[in-house]
């Protein structure tokens, strides 16, 4: 591979207080504490909205905001649940909201920032960061008016890959021992779906369809479709693309390719081994791959399984969580699916159970301004799984975001934030914190 000195003097666009790069769950629930807690904010955002997986993703459902018992998501989830109910856009149970009505989740993360005093702007796209001894000096963008630098105070990372934190300095693991990550999935939103007589996707038909030879890649693990709206429509979550790599655009093009032509495999399946699903159609494909996992930065404190089968409790908590051990099988084996088949229906909580989320997770180590939040915080594998879904990361984004507020306010820096004060901030803003 052949190379080339490049070399060009850049504008200072913005100077900011807190610059958030990457507007998904993570990422929105970040701007919207730093704002609310007194910061001026910059979020940055590649795609042409907020809200990341959820939105440009097409991911059909939230997963637990509750369990029935507590409300974990409070703060910024609550808010954002309440907002999308007064809309008559969350049909879901509220330990659940499952459904997504994307177009009104994109207008409401849009208003909550808005609100907030939250500037934001869409496709424009982090490709360097400009270092110096551990700090961040700049973040340098591309969009179509060109290239510029950005300079803030504190930085956090929202991109769910954690780009911001690796091209600073900081370091990740990534995958399992081999370098394996769980697989993606390209969501779909489908049409003519009759919810009337329609049948619960189950291990039985998704057996027969495989041994008749529907499927090119033989797959037992179907999350399945959504139901969005009475009127026949539904989100899809349907079909894996194994091997996929989120940190490389030719791995995911290729899978981008691939999932394009598997709809039609599970489009033939719905019609023909379930019920309600005879006359339905795709409407379409998601602009954005649905990445379950690739980076994982390491941070000042890392969250292992333990914690999960301990119901961990931290002195240092920025919330609780409770959803399950949710490890997608790397690979297309019966092996790695009964894996994870026995993790998912034994590794989960009853009502009232939940794990402690330590304020170090929050923090890279090796760089004195930056955060770090959404699917990406400092976790052993098994529990960014489960961590890594929307709730999860409003939880850990409110609190990285409340965090770089007062680390500039304090003049410190993020390991070195008193973590009482955050905890009272977080528990202004509404965050569920029991144990502080």
């Amino acid at each position: 591979m052949s190379s080339l000195n490049y070399q060009k003097q850049l504008s200072v666009r913005h100077q900011t207080d807190v610059l958030v790069v990457g507007g998904g769950p993570g990422g929105c629930a970040a701007a919207w504490s730093a704002a609310k807690t007194g910061a001026r904010v910059l979020l940055l955002e590649g795609q042409s909205c907020l809200g990341g997986l959820g939105t440009a993703g097409m991911v059909p459902a939230f997963m637990e905001f509750s369990d029935g018992v507590h409300f974990y998501a409070n703060g910024f989830g609550r808010l954002l649940l309440d907002r999308l109910s007064a809309l008559g856009e969350a049909i879901g149970q509220p330990q659940l909201a499952e459904e997504i009505k994307v177009d009104t989740l994109k207008r409401v993360y849009e208003d909550l920032l808005t609100e907030a005093g939250v500037e934001f702007v869409f496709h424009t796209q982090l490709i360097d960061v400009l270092t110096s001894n551990g700090h961040i000096d700049a973040a340098v963008f591309a969009a179509k008016s060109g290239m510029f630098a950005v300079t803030a105070g504190m930085y956090i990372d929202g991109t769910g890959d954690g780009d911001l934190c690796v091209w600073a300095g900081a370091p990740y693991q990534k995958g399992d021992e081999n370098g394996q990550m769980m697989a993606g999935t390209l969501c779909q939103l489908w049409a003519g779906i009759d919810w009337s007589h329609w049948t619960c996707n189950d291990d039985t038909h998704i057996r027969k369809a495989i041994t008749d030879g529907v499927f090119t890649t033989p797959d037992p693990h179907l999350p399945g479709i959504w139901k969005i709206s009475e009127q026949g429509i539904g989100g899809g979550n349907v079909g894996h693309a194994f091997g996929v790599d989120g940190t490389d655009e030719r791995s995911l093009t290729r899978a981008l390719v691939h999932s394009r032509k598997l709809v039609d495999e599970y489009r033939r399946y719905y019609q023909e081994y379930l019920t309600g699903y005879e006359n339905m159609e795709l409407v379409t494909t998601a602009p954005m791959m649905g990445i379950r996992e690739t980076r994982r930065i390491e941070g000042e404190e890392t969250l292992t399984v333990d914690a999960f089968h301990a119901r961990a409790v931290f002195d240092n908590e920025i919330g609780r969580y409770c959803y399950n051990i949710d490890t997608h099988a790397a690979k297309p084996t019966a092996e790695a699916f009964e894996k994870f088949h026995h993790d998912h229906t034994t590794l989960r909580y009853k009502p009232g159970e939940s794990y402690g989320l330590p304020y170090g997770i929050l923090v890279p180590r090796g760089v004195d301004n930056l955060f770090v939040t959404g699917r990406c915080v400092s976790t052993d594998r098994p529990m960014q799984s489960s961590v890594r879904v929307m709730p999860g990361c409003y939880i850990t984004g409110q609190a990285a975001g409340a965090a770089a507020q007062l680390a500039l306010e304090t003049n410190r820096a993020p390991k070195d934030v008193d973590v009482r004060t955050l905890q009272s901030r977080l528990k202004g803003l509404g965050a569920y914190l029991p144990n502080a």
